[in-house]
């Protein structure tokens, strides 16, 4: 990602070669082998919210902060973390953290000094090393998708134990849990359908319509409620009844699926085009819970309607460091991971189309990756 930019997404890239020096103290240095395309790379290249570039004070930065890699070699210091080269492992996007282990800066994202995956070679932290159980049944393609995983493991967690405050004998059977679309919600739904609460989930093409039923999930066309976003100031009378009429007859069918009740957990990771909408489906008692802002992180609050409504907001960014190996290995004893069909694989050549494709809503998987090395 370099300062001089055209204005597109895909336009932000820039292929050049890069001196990266020897791994120091506590440092590897990998060959990346996939990396996950995720929002906050989208974020970077359109710099928004924030320029990442100017935020760092760098000319240019190597994003990519997810992915699988393999360790070529490793300088430990004593007492710290040793990974064994040839070792294939997770990269956690941890910049700096908190006293309690949370991410307050990203690897390669807005954390100085930091690197990421869209490179041919990387230096990367021991500590932020992760390797993948030895003899795993499932594909480097199935791991690379771990941080919708992790990043939902972390949400639905927080999600479930404020919405047991409230209710904490509660019959998840009788609940609806509701999800926006995406990666995270479709991995956080799963989790909600195992703790046996209903599940639906947004979708807006027949793949994902597909991938979403075969999960055991309610999918919910929203191509039937075509003007469900706000509509832009300065909408016609029409457009303003064509989202009105979407809006009354989506809310009709989130009742529908929670006896009236509307649902208990919202996971929103839109943002602002949906949250009137997000307030209009979410039960008593119910919680919205997001751990993203895709398409606006501004949000309008009616927090007397809230209070009366008894509507608690859960927010949450990555994952706690304490948390990798546990959330890695119910990844593995719990197959919660996505299917090998469902997974994109662009190759390294092909990223500034990827990046421009992700940006205009064209890609059809929820787990698009890149290939850097095989």
């Amino acid at each position: 990602m370099a300062p001089d930019w055209d204005g597109t997404a895909g336009g932000a890239l820039q292929r050049r070669v890069v001196e990266i020096g020897a791994p120091g103290p506590g440092e590897a240095l990998v060959e990346p082998l996939l990396g996950a395309w995720e929002a906050n790379i989208d974020h970077a290249l359109t710099r928004t919210p924030i320029d990442v570039c100017s935020a760092r004070g760098e000319e240019s930065v190597i994003l990519g902060n997810l992915g699988v890699v393999r360790v070529l070699t490793s300088n430990p210091v004593p007492g710290g973390p040793s990974v064994e080269p040839g070792t294939v492992c997770l990269l956690m996007p941890f910049g700096r953290l908190d006293r309690h282990g949370y991410v307050e800066l990203v690897h390669a994202y807005d954390c100085p000094g930091t690197m990421g995956l869209l490179a041919k070679r990387s230096v990367l932290p021991l500590a932020n090393l992760l390797p993948i159980p030895e003899s795993t049944p499932y594909s480097i393609e199935q791991w690379a998708t771990y941080g919708r995983y992790f990043t939902a493991w972390d949400n639905w967690r927080a999600a479930l134990g404020c919405w047991r405050t409230q209710l904490p004998d509660a019959d998840p059977a009788e609940h609806l849990v509701l999800g926006w679309g995406g990666g995270v919600a479709l991995a956080e739904l799963t989790l909600a359908a195992r703790a046996g609460f209903r599940t639906a989930m947004t979708v807006g093409s027949d793949e994902r319509r597909e991938l979403v039923e075969k999960s055991g999930i309610t999918a919910l066309d929203r191509r039937n409620w075509p003007g469900l976003q706000v509509p832009a100031r300065g909408a016609t009378p029409d457009e303003v009844a064509r989202h009105e009429e979407s809006v009354a007859a989506f809310v009709a069918t989130v009742r529908e699926l929670s006896d009236g009740a509307g649902a208990s957990i919202l996971i929103d990771n839109i943002g602002t085009p949906l949250w009137k909408l997000s307030s209009a489906v979410l039960a008593r008692q119910g919680v919205i819970s997001t751990c993203g802002w895709k398409a606006g992180m501004r949000i309008p609050v009616l927090r007397g309607a809230e209070c009366m409504a008894r509507h608690l907001h859960v927010n949450t960014h990555v994952w706690r460091s304490h948390d990798v190996s546990t959330i890695r290995d119910v990844m593995e004893t719990t197959e919660f991971l996505p299917p090998q069909q469902a997974i994109e694989v662009w190759d390294f050549d092909d990223v500034p189309s990827l990046a421009q494709a992700y940006n205009q809503d064209r890609v059809a998987s929820y787990f698009a990756l890149y290939r850097v090395n095989d």
